[in-house]
């Protein structure tokens, strides 16, 4: 008999007991009642022991063949794996892959070969972390690491169904200079981006200015009014600049319409030029008066008269002939004896005269501060 058993005998006789005495001294019963209650006690409580106390088996249970045993847990094994290199989706740019490998042998047939479980739970998780790897791209390692965690997570058979295996503390990694690698090329690619957008806008900015805006003068008008919508007066006198601008623009001449608003520079036909002759190519002189220079070649008018007004010389200043003398001294220091020539002619009007006045035997001295006359004669 178990104490257990006991216990609740004992119980149940104790409370019996008392509801006995409580109905005794309720009802006042008579001595020999009391007599006939302990007794009755007594009874219940040998019938309660007999129905609580278990039957007892008529073989033991630990004699049995198979005795019913709680069975022990399966045996796991745990093996850590470190710096195992796997494939991403860039060639030459592998994964770090650590991890701790658990694995739970199968059972087998009584004639199927020993093996090694370890070595088959390893195969197994890093094909499965190859799976996932290979797919993803090596600047995207903390991304794969979580991959991997929920995709190691699970017991799942190997190929050879012999053991089971999971991953624990997944760990995944690319090495240092591998990242320093992508991110210089992924400034370069960021780079050359910015670089095509900024080709492409200037690219549709040209073609917006030359098929567009400046595709004739009427356009580049209008533009040039739509950009200044107050100054009508203002756009009238750039009709000139606009067709010139538009003309050039297209490698063209400027369109007849809008030739007499560009100024022309009228041309002076020298001794030995016939006047229907063609062009021979060489510089025109340009007439200015009374004095002429040659046309420089950006169709400017140049003449001594507005040279002399630029430097601020008057026909009556003083000093003008020493500045003639000087501009005769550089022009022939640079071989430009067309330039010589013409100043010589607006200064010295009369050559036979200038050259007596200048005749060895004349004793002025020349004015303080000028340059030392040329080698050769003055007079053309």
């Amino acid at each position: 008999m178990s104490s257990g058993h006991r216990a609740m005998t004992l119980f149940v006789t104790v409370i019996l007991g008392l509801l006995l005495v409580i109905l005794n001294l309720c009802a006042d019963w008579p001595r020999w009642a009391w007599a006939a209650s302990a007794a009755l006690l007594a009874v219940i409580g040998v019938v309660t022991n007999r129905v609580l106390t278990p039957k007892r088996e008529p073989f033991p249970r630990d004699l049995l063949p198979e005795p019913d045993l709680p069975l022990p847990d399966p045996a796991r094994q745990d093996q850590r794996v470190t710096h195992v290199a796997l494939p991403s989706s860039v060639a030459d740019y592998d994964f770090s892959f650590s991890a701790t490998v658990r694995w739970l042998v199968l059972d087998a047939p009584s004639d199927a070969p020993y093996i090694n479980p370890a070595g088959l739970a390893i195969d197994a998780i890093l094909q499965r972390a190859r799976g996932v790897t290979a797919q993803q791209p090596p600047h995207r390692s903390a991304f794969v690491q979580h991959q991997l965690d929920g995709a190691l997570a699970t017991m799942r058979v190997d190929a050879t169904g012999r053991v089971m295996s999971m991953a624990l503390d997944v760990s995944l990694s690319l090495p240092e200079h591998d990242r320093e690698r992508l991110a210089k090329l992924s400034d370069v690619r960021k780079d050359e981006d910015v670089w095509e957008h900024e080709r492409n806008y200037e690219r549709s900015k040209r073609a917006y200015l030359g098929e567009d805006v400046l595709k004739d003068t009427g356009s580049a008008v209008v533009w040039w009014l739509s950009r200044n919508e107050k100054e009508v007066e203002g756009a009238v006198d750039r009709i000139g600049l606009l067709a010139r601008l538009s003309a050039a623009a297209k490698n063209e001449t400027v369109a007849p319409p809008f030739e007499h608003l560009v100024p022309q520079p009228r041309e002076v036909l020298t001794d030995d030029t016939p006047d229907d002759g063609p062009s021979t190519g060489r510089q025109q002189p340009y007439d200015v008066g009374e004095a002429t220079v040659s046309d420089n070649g950006s169709g400017e008018v140049l003449s001594v008269d507005s040279l002399l007004e630029w430097f601020g010389f008057s026909a009556a200043d003083a000093d003008v002939n020493l500045f003639a003398e000087r501009l005769i001294t550089i022009a022939s220091a640079h071989g430009k004896t067309e330039a010589v020539d013409e100043i010589r002619r607006h200064f010295e009007p009369d050559p036979p005269e200038q050259a007596d006045a200048g005749a060895p035997g004349d004793s002025t001295p020349p004015p303080e501060g000028s340059a030392p006359p040329p080698d050769d004669d003055l007079t053309p």
